[in-house]
C-alpha cells in the first residue's frame, strides 16, 4: 500500500506528534509499505529517511512558542503529482494540510484519513491569550464537523480525545486508534544514567516530568505541589527533562523557592537517551490538561514508573488509577497528597511499576500500526465500493436516457 503522511511541520522541529509520525513511517515501511511524508520547508535539511517530500515554505514566528514554522498555501507540483499516486493519504493536522489533502485528493477518489492529536480548544488558550474563549470553540464548532464531514474517516488516539471532538459537533463516525510507541528501546536492562551526574544520591525518590515546558503544561502547578513535598521530605526530588519557552520562569520560580538543590532540569536531550533518563527515575509525573494521547507516559510506564496525572483526556485514558498510577483533581493539595503516598509507600510504588510496565505493552506500535493499517484497509475498500455504487448509478442513469 502506497501512504501519503502530510503533516504542516515535521522534523527538525521536536514534537510527540513528529516522533509518532516518524515512527509509525517506520513500522509501516517494515511491514512491507510505502510511506511518504509531504510537508514544508526546512529543504537544507538531511533527513535521516527516505521519502520526505518537502516543499518550499514561507518561514512564520510564533514568538510565544520561540519557534519558527515554514507553511505554504501549496505543496509543489511535484509533491502534487506524488499525491496522485497515493493508495491513500493520512492528514496529522486539520487546517492547512486537512485542507490541501482535501484538494489534491478528493476529486481524485484518493481516501483522506485524520488524526486529531492536539487540544486545540485548550492550546489557542495557552498561546492566543488575548483571543476570547468563544471565538476559538465558534471557530472549532464551525470548521472541525465539516473537515470531518469531508473525509473518509477520523481517528483519535484515545476515547477521551473522540468525546471532545463529539462535542465540538463532530457526527462522523469516530475510531480510537492509540498512537503507538517503540517498547523495544525502553529495554530495562539498559543501565540508568547515574543520579550522582544531576546531585542526586541513591536514598533519593526522583519524580521526573518530561516534555515541553510551555504554558499549556501546567509546570507551575507541578512545582506548588512539590515543593510542599520537598518540604516536608529532604529525599524527595523533581527532574525536569525538556525545553521550551517557559524554562527561564521555571528556573526562577525554583530558586524563589529555595528549591535550587532539589529541582534539575536537563534541557533538550537526544530522544534515544530517554529511556536511561526514565530508568533512573522512580515516578513520573504531570500537571498537564491538554494531552491527547500521551506517549512520554506511556514511554515512562514501559519503564516500570508509576504515574501522577490529572484526570483529563489523554492521562485519564491511560494511567489506571490506584493500579499503574494516580489520577487526582486538578487540586493543589489532593496532587501533593497523592505525590507523598507514592514517596513514602515504597511497597505501593514498585506494585504500580510492576503493573505499569504491563499496562503498558498495549501500547506497542507493533499492534497500534497494525491497527492503522486495518483502518486503512477498511476505508479503501470503502471507497471503492463507493465509486462502484455510484457508476452503477450512471449507468442506470444513460440506460433510461437511451429508452
Amino acid at each position: 500500500m502506497r501512504i501519503g503522511m502530510m503533516a504542516d511541520v515535521y522534523k527538525p522541529h521536536v514534537s510527540g506528534v513528529t516522533n509518532h509520525i516518524a515512527l509509525t513511517k517506520k513500522y509501516l515501511e517494515e511491514a512491507g509499505h510505502e510511506v511518504y511524508i509531504f510537508t514544508f520547508g526546512d529543504e537544507d535539511y538531511i533527513d535521516d529517511e527516505t521519502n520526505v517530500i518537502r516543499s518550499p515554505g514561507v518561514p512564520v514566528m510564533v514568538p510565544v512558542a520561540e519557534m519558527d514554522v515554514q507553511v505554504n498555501i501549496r505543496h509543489s507540483r511535484s509533491a502534487q503529482y506524488l499525491l496522485h499516486t497515493m493508495d491513500v493519504v493520512h492528514v496529522h493536522h486539520p487546517f492547512l494540510s486537512g485542507q490541501l489533502a482535501l484538494r489534491y485528493c478528493r476529486n481524485r477518489g484518493i481516501p483522506i484519513v485524520f488524526t486529531n492529536h492536539t487540544r486545540y480548544d485548550l492550546y489557542s488558550h495557552a498561546y492566543l491569550p488575548w483571543i476570547p474563549e468563544v471565538f476559538g470553540e465558534t471557530f472549532l464548532k464551525a470548521y472541525m464537523p465539516n473537515f470531518c464531514r469531508s473525509i473518509d474517516m477520523v481517528v483519535a488516539p484515545s476515547q477521551g480525545m473522540k468525546e471532545i471532538l463529539i462535542k465540538l459537533g463532530v457526527n462522523s463516525q469516530i475510531e480510537v486508534v492509540p498512537n503507538g510507541v517503540d517498547l523495544t528501546n525502553i529495554d530495562t536492562n539498559l543501565q540508568p544514567f547515574d543520579q550522582s551526574e544531576f546531585g542526586f544520591s541513591p536514598t533519593d525518590i526522583v519524580f521526573t516530568y518530561v516534555g515541553r515546558l510551555g504554558p499549556e503544561k501546567n509546570l507551575p502547578f507541578l512545582l506548588r505541589a512539590f515543593g510542599g513535598v520537598a518540604q516536608a521530605y529532604d529525599n524527595a526530588r523533581l527532574l525536569i527533562v525538556g525545553e521550551g519557552p517557559e524554562k527561564e520562569n521555571l528556573e526562577d520560580r525554583v530558586l524563589h523557592m529555595g528549591l535550587q538543590e532539589k529541582v534539575q532540569f536537563t534541557g533538550l536531550i537526544p530522544y534515544d537517551q530517554l529511556p536511561n533518563f526514565l530508568l533512573m527515575a522512580d515516578v513520573f509525573v504531570t500537571a498537564s490538561i491538554t494531552e491527547v494521547h500521551p506517549l512520554t507516559v506511556i514511554e515512562a510506564m514501559a519503564a516500570g514508573l508509576p504515574v501522577l496525572g490529572i484526570q483529563s483526556p489523554g492521562v485519564g485514558d491511560t494511567v489506571v488509577d490506584g493500579k499503574t498510577g494516580f489520577l487526582v483533581s486538578d487540586d493543589i493539595a489532593a496532587f501533593t497528597a497523592k505525590m507523598t503516598r507514592l514517596l513514602i509507600e515504597d511497597a505501593e510504588r514498585k506494585n504500580m511499576s510492576q503493573q505499569a510496565k504491563i499496562e503498558a505493552r498495549k501500547y506497542a506500535i507493533e499492534r497500534t500500526s497494525k491497527i492503522l493499517v486495518d483502518r486503512y484497509e477498511d476505508v479503501v475498500e470503502r471507497k471503492k465500493e463507493e465509486e462502484k455504487s455510484l457508476l452503477t448509478k450512471v449507468i442506470l442513469f444513460y440506460d433510461k436516457l437511451r429508452l
